[in-house]
């Protein structure tokens, strides 16, 4: 029974992260059209950042944290303004044009920080016990950090203008720009947000797990993995999916060994397709 709990509780853990992660991945989609191949290299970069700030410059975790997220974020929005923007409606451009940025990214990142992982270990420690279920503290701290943010994504699309003029670019392009909605502004704003949501991500998750320059690789393999399943463009389809993802992963990882669990996932993925092909929760795909 113990143990059953201690799964469940890593589970929500982990889809609380994956939520973070694939709630940026699916913005990108939902409002611009993009399939973004370089949110696994936003998630390391913020790892990189933040284990920068706390072990070369000596400011606090919370502060790396901080730069980390702004760091991408504004990087995100560049990229999207200066390079994007001009291919937008052109899905093979912006395609190849993210992956291009996921290879510069990880090439920059092992000439700075080399090919090994790097000590970054979380500043907080100890375990949480009640009776014989264990959960590390910085779990749980990364865990309400990841719940705070989901939260702040909810308000921020379904309670603020900004969210509103975001979902109405979702919905209907055309006219969402007739009435005066700017792209050019919320399409940067939009990219930022969700590239902000991978370094924040990336900066809380690397110290308990690990950080190196490959470690993208996984991480768009999972958020991609997860869109597909709760639907490409749904934001609740995407949080959905991720906790289904994240208690699944914990379970039978445990249950079953790691890499039946992982073959678990993909095989839940497939049965989903197949009783469903637009996902959980998602709408006919736009057309190519």
């Amino acid at each position: 029974m113990e143990t059953a709990v201690s799964a469940g509780i890593i589970g929500i853990g982990l889809g609380a992260q994956y939520a973070l992660l694939s709630l940026g991945f699916t913005l990108i989609y939902g409002i611009l059209g993009v399939i973004n191949f370089s949110h696994g290299g936003f998630y390391m970069l913020g790892g990189y950042v933040a284990f920068a700030v706390v072990s070369k410059l000596g400011l606090p975790y919370p502060v790396a944290v901080i730069a980390a997220t702004l760091g991408c974020a504004g990087l995100g929005a560049l990229f999207e303004l200066l390079v994007l923007e001009r291919h937008i409606d052109d899905h093979l451009a912006t395609m190849m044009l993210t992956m291009g940025l996921y290879l510069v990214m990880g090439t920059v990142l092992v000439l700075a920080f080399g090919t090994e992982p790097v000590e970054f270990h979380s500043p907080v420690s100890g375990v949480w016990r009640s009776g014989r279920i264990y959960v590390p503290y910085a779990n749980l701290v990364v865990l309400c950090a990841c719940l705070a943010a989901i939260a702040g994504i909810y308000v921020l699309l379904y309670k603020s203008n900004l969210g509103r003029a975001l979902r109405a670019l979702a919905d209907d392009r055309p006219v969402a720009t007739a009435l005066g909605l700017p792209p050019k502004i919320l399409f940067p704003a939009a990219f930022g947000v969700a590239t902000g949501l991978a370094g924040f991500t990336g900066a809380l998750v690397t110290p308990i797990l690990s950080l190196h320059p490959h470690i993208g690789d996984s991480i768009l393999t999972i958020s991609f993995m997860i869109v597909i399943l709760g639907g490409l463009g749904s934001v609740v389809g995407a949080a959905v999916a991720a906790f289904v993802v994240g208690l699944v992963e914990a379970y039978s990882s445990i249950y079953l060994g790691g890499s039946i669990g992982a073959l678990t996932l993909f095989l839940l993925v497939l049965a989903t397709l197949v009783v469903r092909s637009t996902g959980l929760f998602g709408r006919q795909v736009r057309a190519a």
